[in-house]
C-alpha cells in the first residue's frame, strides 16, 4: 500500500505505478494506492520485481511527491518436488560382492528456495530393491545390502529410488527415478561334464586329422570365464586321439591322430580332462576348476585297399643282370573280415618305368631292358596293388631300385698334366703328383695302384712311386737330363683298379725338359730355348727363315717358266691334232625342217638308195579288196589265224604305221641284217632261216623253229 502525507482523503491526489509487471502482474488503486496482484506469482520464475510509485495532483497532473522505488519479493512455497535429471540410471556391480560395495550414487534437485525453510531438503530413500541394495539417505549413494549375490542366480536387478523434500517429513513432495543393476560375471564356477560317459562310433576309413566326434562340458559363467580347455588324460587309447577347444561353441573336437584298423582294435576309451582357462583366485576355495569324463569309441568295419607289408621297398640289381631276372617283391593283403586277393601292377608315368615287370599275382619284379649304371643309377616308381573283389580300392607304394655297378671301365689319369723336369734336376726328385679316376661307381675302400709298365721299367730315366692313398708321384731316376738330345719322355703308367674283375689302364704322361735356375724355378721349355746355348738371337733366326723362303720361291718360279717353255713349243708343231667342236645353239623345226640344216651326212646310205614304201602315213595306192574265202567246215583255227597274218604283213596300207627314222649311219651293219619285221615285206615263207645255226646254240634253236613251221606250211599246201 502507498499512501503519501498530502493525501487528504479527499479525493484529491493520484497514485500512479511503473516498472516491472506493472500492469501486467500488479496493479495500482489510483485512489487509495493499494497495490494488489492481478494474477499468481512463481518465484521460481521470477523471484523478485522492482516496480516505481508516484502520486499526482488530479487537477495540476504535477507529482507532488518525487518518484519512489521499491522492490516486491516473491516468498516461496513448498511446490516443487524434487527431481532425478540423470534418471533413469543404469549401474552394474561384480557378482558374490561383499555387503557394501559400492554400486552408484544419484542425485534429485528441487527447485524451491533452499533458504526459506525445509522445502528444498531432500531425502532419499528406495521404494523398491530391498533387501539387495541399500541407499544413503542424504547422499544417495547406492551400496549392496546382501552378499554374495549369484550372476547365475539374478544379473538384473531394478531398484527405484524415491527423493522426498521437507526433510522427508509428512506433507513434503516427492520425485522417483529407477535404477537397473547389473551383476557382472567372475569365475566363481567351473566347467561340468552332463555326463561322465561319451560313445562314439568312428569308421575305421576316417582320414587322419579329421573331426570324428564331439564333447562338451557347461560353464555357467560368461564370456572369458567360460572358456574352456580340453585335455586327454595320458593313458591307454588316448594316443591316436587329439582334441581342441571350438572358440564360437566352447566343445571339445575329437580328432584322429593316427589311422585306425578295425582288424587291429575294435575299440579305445580314454578320459577327457575341461578346464577354465582364466581362473580368479578369490574361489579356489570353492574346489578344483575342472572335470574330467570318459570317452569310448568303437571303430565301424569298412572295406579297405590293400596294405603293403612295408611303406617303402628298396632292391639292388647289377647293372650286368639278365632280362627277365627277378629281383625282388612286394607283397600287400586285404585285411578286411573277407580276404580278398589282390592283383599288383606298375603305375606307369614315364618310359623309365618300361626297364621292369610286375607278376600281377606274385608281385614279383624282374628286369625287363639292360641295365647301365652309368645312363641311370637309380629307379624310382610306384607299384599299385588293387583288390580282386573291389578293383575301385587301391594302394601305392613306392619301389627304389639301385643298379649295382660292375666293374667294367679301368681306372685312368683323372686329369691331363703338364708335366715338366729341370735339366738341373737330381735323382729321387718329385716332379709330378698324379691321381686316377674310374668311370665305374668306386665301392667303399676301392684303391687304385700305379706303377710302370713293363718296357718303361727298364729304362733309367723316371720312377713312379706309389704312396697308396690313391696318388703316386713322378720321380727322376737320374742326375740331369738335357734338352738338346731328348726334349720329351713318354712315360707309360699303368693304373690298377681293386674291384672284381681288376680293370687296368696304360696312361702315358708326357714330361717336357726344361731349363731351370739354381733353384729349381723353370724358366723356358719353348723351343727356342734350345737354340740359345748356341749363341742364335731371335733376329738371326728370323734371318734365317726368311732367306729359305726366298730360295724356296726362286725355285718354284724357275721350274714354272721351263714348263711353260715346253707347253709353247708342243703348241707350234706340225702334228698338232685338235678336236674342233661345233655348237649348234638353234634347235630348228623338227624332222620336218629341211632347210636348217643338211643331215643327209647323217643318213644311211643304204636307206637313201632303198625306195621303200614309208609306213608311217597312208600310202595313196588303192587298197584292193581282199578274196576271204569262207570257212570250210571243221577248218584248223591255226592256219586261219596265220592266213590272216600273212595278209596283214603283205598289205602296205594296213595299220599300224611303223615311221623308222635313223639319225646316224654306223656303217653296213650286219650279215644278218635287220631283225625287224617293220623294214621286211616278204612273207615267212621267203626266208631261209639256215644261217641262224651259225650264230650259236640259242639261235639254232630259233632256226628250228622256224623251220619247222615252214615246212608244215608247205605240207599243208601240197
Amino acid at each position: 500500500k502507498l499512501h503519501s502525507d498530502l493525501d487528504k482523503g479527499v479525493g484529491t491526489v493520484k497514485y500512479t505505478l511503473s516498472g516491472d509487471g506493472a500492469g501486467t502482474v500488479f496493479t495500482i488503486d489510483e485512489t487509495t494506492g493499494d497495490i494488489h496482484a492481478i494474477r499468481s506469482l512463481d518465484r521460481e520464475e521470477k523471484p523478485f520485481y522492482t516496480l516505481r510509485a508516484q502520486a499526482v495532483d488530479v487537477d495540476t497532473k504535477k507529482p507532488l511527491e518525487p518518484e519512489s522505488e521499491f522492490i516486491i519479493k516473491v516468498q516461496d512455497i513448498n511446490d516443487n518436488e524434487p527431481r532425478f535429471l540423470d534418471g533413469p540410471y543404469v549401474a552394474s556391480v561384480p557378482e558374490m560382492s561383499p555387503v557394501g560395495a559400492y554400486v552408484l550414487q544419484v542425485k534429485a534437485t528441487d527447485a524451491d528456495d533452499p533458504t526459506y525453510g525445509n522445502s528444498a531438503r531432500v531425502v532419499y530413500s528406495i521404494l523398491q530393491g530391498q533387501p539387495y541394495f541399500s541407499i544413503d539417505p542424504k547422499t544417495g549413494v547406492i551400496r549392496t545390502a546382501l552378499p554374495n549375490m549369484d550372476r547365475e542366480v539374478k544379473e538384473q536387478y531394478q531398484v527405484l529410488i524415491q527423493a522426498k523434500d521437507m526433510g522427508g517429513q509428512l506433507g513434503g513432495l516427492a520425485g522417483t527415478t529407477t535404477v537397473n543393476i547389473t551383476l557382472t560375471d567372475v569365475n566363481d564356477n567351473p566347467p561340468r561334464f552332463p555326463k561322465s560317459i561319451f560313445h562314439l562310433k568312428v569308421p575305421e576309413s576316417s582320414h587322419v586329422g579329421s573331426a570324428i566326434g564331439r564333447i562338451r562340458a557347461v560353464d555357467p559363467d560368461f564370456g572369458k570365464n567360460a572358456e574352456i580347455e580340453y585335455n586327454i588324460v595320458p593313458g591307454d587309447g588316448g594316443n591316436l586321439f587329439d582334441i581342441t577347444t571350438d572358440e564360437y561353441t566352447q566343445e571339445g573336437v575329437i580328432k584322429l591322430k593316427k589311422p585306425l584298423d578295425f582288424e587291429t582294435k575294435k575299440a579305445y576309451t580314454f578320459k577327457v580332462e575341461a578346464s577354465n582357462l582364466h581362473l580368479d583366485h578369490r574361489f579356489h576355495s570353492v574346489g578344483p576348476f575342472k572335470d574330467t569324463a570318459t570317452v569310448k569309441i568303437n571303430v565301424l568295419d569298412m572295406d579297405e585297399p590293400p596294405v603293403f607289408s612295408k611303406p617303402m621297398y628298396t632292391m639292388e640289381v647289377y647293372e650286368d643282370t639278365p632280362v627277365g631276372t627277378i629281383i625282388g617283391a612286394v607283397t600287400a593283403q586285404d585285411l578286411d573280415a573277407g580276404s580278398s586277393s589282390v592283383r599288383y601292377f606298375i603305375d606307369w608315368k614315364n618310359d623309365v618305368d618300361s626297364y621292369f615287370t610286375i607278376d600281377a599275382t606274385e608281385g614279383t619284379i624282374a628286369t625287363n631292358e639292360l641295365l647301365d649304371r652309368e645312363s641311370t643309377a637309380q629307379y624310382n616308381f610306384s607299384i599299385i596293388a588293387s583288390k580282386v573283389s573291389n578293383p575301385l580300392l587301391t594302394s601305392k607304394v613306392n619301389v627304389i631300385i639301385n643298379v649295382l655297378d660292375v666293374n667294367e671301365f679301368p681306372p685312368e689319369i683323372s686329369v691331363p698334366y703338364e708335366t715338366s723336369v729341370c735339366e738341373n734336376a737330381k735323382p729321387g726328385q718329385v716332379i709330378q703328383i698324379i691321381t686316377a679316376a674310374d668311370k665305374d661307381l668306386s665301392p667303399a675302400g676301392q684303391r687304385f695302384s700305379f706303377k710302370l709298365s713293363s718296357e718303361a721299367s727298364n729304362k733309367p730315366n723316371f720312377t713312379v712311386h706309389d704312396y697308396r692313398n690313391n696318388t703316386a708321384g713322378i720321380e727322376t731316376r737320374r742326375n740331369g737330363y738335357s734338352r738338346r738330345q731328348q726334349e720329351l719322355y713318354f712315360l707309360p703308367i699303368v693304373i690298377e683298379d681293386s674291384s672284381y674283375p681288376v680293370q687296368s689302364s696304360t696312361n702315358t704322361l708326357t714330361i717336357r725338359v726344361c731349363r731351370c735356375d739354381s733353384d729349381g724355378t723353370i724358366q723356358s721349355c719353348n723351343v727356342e730355348a734350345i737354340f740359345l746355348p748356341v749363341g742364335l738371337s731371335t733376329g738371326a733366326l728370323i734371318a734365317i727363315l726368311l732367306c729359305i723362303v726366298i730360295l724356296l720361291v726362286i725355285v718354284v718360279l724357275y721350274v714354272a717358266l721351263r714348263r711353260q717353255k715346253k707347253k709353247d713349243t708342243l703348241m707350234t708343231s706340225k702334228e698338232d691334232i685338235r678336236d674342233n667342236v661345233i655348237h649348234y645353239d638353234d634347235e630348228g623345226g623338227g624332222e620336218e625342217d629341211t632347210q636348217a640344216f643338211d643331215i643327209g651326212a647323217l643318213r644311211n646310205p643304204k636307206v637313201i638308195e632303198d625306195n621303200k614304201i614309208r609306213r608311217d602315213i597312208k600310202p595313196d595306192t588303192l587298197r584292193f579288196p581282199r578274196h576271204r574265202p569262207p570257212a570250210e567246215d571243221n577248218t584248223d583255227i591255226r592256219d586261219f589265224i596265220n592266213q590272216r597274218l600273212q595278209e596283214n604283213d603283205v598289205d602296205p596300207s594296213a595299220p599300224p604305221y611303223d615311221s623308222l627314222a635313223t639319225y646316224a649311219y654306223e656303217g653296213n651293219g650286219s650279215v644278218a641284217e635287220s631283225l625287224s619285221s617293220i623294214d621286211s615285206l616278204t612273207t615267212e615263207a621267203d626266208e631261209d632261216y639256215d644261217y641262224l645255226s651259225d650264230w650259236g646254240p640259242r639261235f639254232k634253236i630259233l632256226a628250228d623253229m622256224f623251220g619247222e613251221e615252214e615246212s608244215y606250211n608247205s605240207d599243208k599246201v601240197t
